[in-house]
């Protein structure tokens, strides 16, 4: 954009809350701090079970409960940054860079390429949106913040795409978070939450209204802050640093040792298939990231250094999660969760439950942003309200979900994965993630109020 190009209003709104977050909003970690003390305090004064051994406990068992979703977060980021770093890949994702030729239009591409790809799974979306932002921004002079703000945007498909977590769990009889078959003993098929109008609607309506938007966010020259392009070929330069002699660097190069493990993860997969098993989880995921990056990379060494380049962005994930992790254990052990969804369902109607959880579900995802663990506590209040009421059961558990949703627009907690990804900082880009979390807390509530 020239100097002399006019600066969109929609660009000046963006820029004030740019300004406002970078001022106002702390580090991440910080930021998640300054959240465990207000949980805390919300617990003494609203909480049914507050006392200070009941907090305490709560805090430690949640720091340690969440380690096994912390590692297969750290996981999902390191296999699918390797994957996405072997040739095959790289080749790819230079080549549909190279295909916006303008800043508004790459940005306008990166927000729709997530938005698929996050419908079609939100781990591999996720990681890919933030590789695929690093190879536009090495080609375009854009502001990186403006590009990853778009590429975190399309996080917003998770709860409403093919992987939501609560969608899936009450559509699999026996599922642990299946909390409508617990209570009702209904199954809720995909065909009533997925496949409804107002699931799709708004996935539409979003589709169509945010890549526009974004393209008209474009800061103007002068406030303009692109990525090191320089520095970000640098680190996606991978080095094989291992040139170990004779039976060493033999079998450091013995391709068919990757092969094994490659015929062996497919294998099992391929059983899980067969026998009408197989679920897309984070596990599943897991495993095809790491076969399918051995199989591209080839070698055992070349695997190697791919992960040790990507184990570099691990580092912030690391340090906030178990925080993360006592939030959400002091929300649960004591009962605040609850309270807070109690509030809004004592004064809905048949028309208007999925909307009202659907708000309290925002405020409870600032505490506990987890598709899964959010449902736990919250879903055992929102079943019986529905059933009471005669509400849509697929209406009110998708409401949760796009809660959460919206919520992570101005919450850091799924945006880190991306973050470490690409280098930068969370004030930025919040910024311009605000305008995202308007319009789609419009367009969901709206949803919900209208097409159920």
């Amino acid at each position: 954009m020239s100097a002399t190009t006019r600066v969109s209003p929609l660009a000046r709104v963006s820029g004030v809350f740019v300004h406002l977050f970078e001022r106002l909003l702390p580090e991440p970690f910080v930021f998640a701090l300054l959240l465990s003390v207000l949980t805390a305090v919300l617990a003494f004064i609203f909480a049914p079970h507050h006392s200070l051994p009941v907090v305490l406990g709560g805090w430690y068992q949640g720091i340690f409960t969440i380690f096994p979703f912390a590692f297969q977060m750290v996981l999902i980021l390191v296999t699918g940054y390797a994957l996405t770093s072997s040739a095959p890949v790289s080749a790819f994702l230079r080549w549909l860079a190279g295909v916006p030729k303008t800043p508004r239009a790459a940005v306008a591409l990166t927000l729709a390429l997530s938005m698929i790809m996050v419908g079609l799974n939100w781990g591999f979306g996720l990681v890919a949106s933030a590789v695929f932002s690093r190879e536009i921004a090495k080609r375009h002079r854009l502001d990186f913040a403006w590009l990853l703000a778009a590429a975190y945007t399309g996080f917003l498909m998770f709860p409403p795409g093919l992987s939501s977590s609560i969608a899936l769990a009450q559509a699999t009889p026996g599922s642990p978070l299946n909390i409508v078959q617990k209570l009702t003993g209904q199954v809720v098929p995909l065909s009533q939450s997925l496949l409804s109008p107002f699931n799709y609607v708004p996935v539409i309506v979003l589709f169509i209204v945010l890549p526009w938007l974004f393209s008209r966010m474009e800061p103007p020259p002068e406030e303009t802050q692109p990525a090191d392009q320089a520095k970000l070929a640098e680190e996606d330069q991978l080095v094989i640093h291992s040139r170990a002699a004779g039976i060493a660097g033999r079998l450091d190069r013995a391709w068919i040792l990757n092969l094994v493990f490659v015929a062996a993860a497919f294998g099992y997969l391929g059983m899980r298939m067969a026998a009408g098993t197989f679920h897309l989880d984070i596990n599943s995921l897991i495993l095809i990231f790491l076969a399918a990056g051995l199989l591209l990379h080839w070698t055992p060494v070349a695997y190697v250094e791919a992960m040790n380049s990507a184990a570099r962005v691990t580092g912030s994930l690391l340090l906030q999660y178990p925080v993360y992790g006592g939030i959400m254990g002091m929300m649960t052990a004591t009962g605040l969760a609850g309270v807070i969804a109690q509030w809004f369902i004592a004064f809905s109607t048949t028309r208007t439950l999925p909307f009202w959880g659907y708000i309290s579900s925002i405020i409870i995802s600032l505490f506990v942003p987890s598709g899964g663990g959010h449902w736990a506590v919250q879903g055992p209040f929102i079943v019986p309200a529905a059933q009471a009421l005669h509400v849509n059961m697929a209406a009110a558990a998708q409401g949760v979900g796009y809660g959460e949703a919206v919520a992570n627009m101005i919450q850091p907690f799924w945006a880190l994965p991306l973050l470490a990804i690409a280098g930068i900082g969370m004030r930025r880009v919040m910024g311009f993630t605000v305008i995202s979390f308007l319009v789609s807390f419009v367009v969901f509530g709206a949803a919900l109020l209208f097409l159920v």
